[in-house]
């Protein structure tokens, strides 16, 4: 198989000829720009002075460039928006250098400048003339959203408010979608990812709307919580209307790119903490499932595209309704969490869902275990979630910085050894 029929296959819940690898298709399934680096480098890719590209700068995730999808034997590839959780375009890189010294390059609307105490400030579409919308403090690698809330006036809340960012698609847009499908689709053979945004509802990420220069409506992560009780009415016309968007320009997207495309990323919302879930299923059943119902259900009519949920935490209580949302693929599955046994998982939901993620903990066997733990947590985990298929390795989210690099080649040489 190529890498294409290989997690085509994971997905129809056939087994593949060997279990299909993603790193850096979706924005929760890559690396810190950082361990990139360090990849690089041991893996003789580069020379020490050569910058790794940050192609996400809210999470600062590095390229994953193709000598390194060649090297690792990396399945699936992304595409989608050129534009950055803070607004500008990544384009025009420029040098910048990470607080332990890492070169990068950097897009030039990242127009970022230190504080009084070191941190280092962000601004909305790189503009220093409006209020700083995020913060990475001193010797820190990722960024922090900046609340910024006016005081909330009840009898004036306006939906239109906290719909802002959630735009129709440009021609533009769509232009370079179409083109960029076309090219990788030709070029390689990976399975491509389709990463559009816009159907995330309540993902608190986008809450406080780091890319909007001046937000309005309710930006503050508690406030927002608490409108999900307080204010329902309210949340639940701006996922309706936010619904309508999605399903508009999923519409145009689709006629663009076609059906070239193995999978969508639909949404990125938590729902679990470390322990447990934090919203119960009736209110999920109440609130999000039938947002979540719609878009999916549009995307399996028109489209052939599978589509992926990401939801941190303990979130076992909340499956059975996430599936029958329809959604295909589940992520990051946090086997560390509460309930999230990897056999269990398997056993309840594996005919239905296809695992993408959980190949290794990213919180603790990762960065602080040993090379032989990583390896016997690798091999374990293929050999539970690959059984006939609907699986696709990756870690636990995103790989964090400062692993250690002999950590990072124990992990790939054990996906290669068992997969």
């Amino acid at each position: 198989m190529n890498s294409r029929q290989r997690v085509q296959a994971a997905l129809d819940h056939q087994q593949p000829d060997r279990v299909p690898l993603d790193l850096g298709g979706t924005p929760v399934t890559g690396m810190h720009v950082s361990s990139v680096y360090l990849l690089r480098q041991v893996l003789g890719l580069d020379a020490p002075s050569t910058p790794v590209k940050v192609v996400e700068s809210y999470q600062m995730l590095g390229a994953i460039g193709p000598d390194l999808i060649e090297a690792l034997g990396v399945d699936v590839v992304g595409m989608g928006s050129r534009r950055s959780m803070f607004g500008f375009v990544n384009d025009d890189w420029k040098p910048w250098t990470l607080f332990d010294g890492t070169p990068v390059l950097v897009p030039g609307g990242f127009n970022t400048e230190p504080d009084a105490n070191g941190d280092i400030l962000m601004y909305p579409e790189g503009d220093r003339s409006v209020p700083p919308s995020a913060r990475m403090p001193q010797g820190g690698y990722y960024f922090d959203s900046i609340t910024r809330q006016d005081p909330i006036d009840d009898e004036r809340l306006n939906v239109e408010d906290n719909l802002e960012e959630f735009g129709h698609v440009s021609d533009d847009e769509l232009q370079d979608y179409a083109a960029t499908t076309e090219r990788l689709w030709r070029e390689t053979d990976q399975a491509i990812v389709g990463n559009f945004g816009g159907t995330a509802f309540g993902d608190i990420a986008l809450v406080p709307a780091p890319q909007l220069k001046r937000p309005k409506g309710i930006r503050d992560v508690a406030e927002w919580y608490m409108s999900t009780v307080l204010r329902f009415d309210y949340v639940y016309e701006v996922f309706h209307r936010q619904c309508e968007i999605g399903i508009e320009n999923l519409t145009k997207i689709h006629e663009a790119v076609g059906d070239r495309l193995a999978a969508v990323f639909v949404t990125g919302t938590d729902f679990g903490t470390q322990s447990r879930p934090f919203i119960s299923p009736e209110n999920y059943r109440k609130l999000y499932q039938p947002f979540h119902r719609r878009i999916n259900d549009w995307i399996h009519e028109h489209t052939s595209w599978k589509t992926f949920i990401h939801s941190c935490g303990s979130i076992l209580a909340l499956l059975p309704d996430i599936l029958d949302a329809g959604f295909d693929i589940l992520n990051p599955v946090q086997c560390s969490a509460a309930d999230m046994d990897p056999r269990v998982l398997k056993s309840r939901f594996g005919a239905r869902a296809t695992f993408w993620g959980g190949g290794i903990d990213t919180q603790k066997t990762l960065p602080f275990g040993t090379p032989d733990e990583i390896r016997e947590q690798v091999k374990e985990r293929i050999e539970i979630f690959g059984a006939g298929g609907g699986f696709v390795f990756n870690p636990v989210h995103n790989v964090q910085a400062n692993t250690p690099t002999e950590n990072l080649l124990a992990l790939y040489d054990a996906v290669r050894q068992y997969r």
